[in-house]
């Protein structure tokens, strides 16, 4: 579906920022970055974005704009040849087989984006500093689920998560840093994850 120049201009705004910030821009920030004098325009290019399809906006949280990765049913996710299993205790025979696989093989259906975590609060759970999660978008999580947390509308964090009464505990995956304790009404949940990503060269 076809954007207008204007429209493009605030993707682009919303995109860089939330790469730079980690967190969405408010319609003042959109309106003073892009010199637009009256938040009622920047409200309906977001409302326009969002009937495209481009952007999402949750009205129960603040800094709630989230681009969707564009939609496309001709291109296929790209595959790998999947060559045989390998033995992390005893070697086994290596044999190749002719099989592939894809990122859609591991997360289906699912509407899921990555993240490139930043810190070592989850190194115990073998996620570290320049490591890829693969997230599902969800705005639920059970017990113990390790998530994405919008915290106070304006901080994300990954921490395992836990419902204590009228609190959350958000528990690091490290020894050396303690728990995070927020009211239920000020964290949103922005995704699970489902998987890790690790580049070693």
């Amino acid at each position: 579906m076809s954007v207008t120049r204007r429209q493009k201009e605030v993707v682009d705004f919303i995109s860089g920022f939330v790469e730079e910030n980690g967190y969405s821009p408010s319609f003042d920030e959109i309106a003073r970055g892009l010199n637009l004098k009256s938040l009622a325009t920047v409200h309906k290019h977001v409302t326009n974005l969002q009937k495209k399809g481009l952007l999402e906006r949750a009205h129960n949280r603040s800094r709630s704009i989230d681009i969707l990765p564009p939609k496309s049913k001709s291109r296929q996710p790209e595959r790998l040849p999947l060559v045989g299993r390998i033995a992390a205790g005893l070697p086994v025979d290596a044999a190749e087989a002719s099989e592939s696989i894809s990122l859609g093989d591991i997360v289906g259906n699912k509407d899921v984006y990555a993240l490139e975590v930043r810190g070592d609060s989850m190194r115990d759970e073998h996620i570290v500093h320049g490591d890829y999660v693969l997230v599902e978008r969800v705005k639920t999580a059970r017990q113990g689920e390790i998530i994405v947390a919008l915290v106070r509308g304006s901080e994300t964090t990954l921490k395992r998560y836990y419902i204590e009464g009228d609190q959350v505990r958000l528990q690091p995956s490290n020894v050396e840093m303690a728990p995070i304790y927020v009211p239920a009404e000020q964290l949103a949940i922005q995704g699970r994850v489902l998987g890790i990503l690790r580049k070693y060269a």
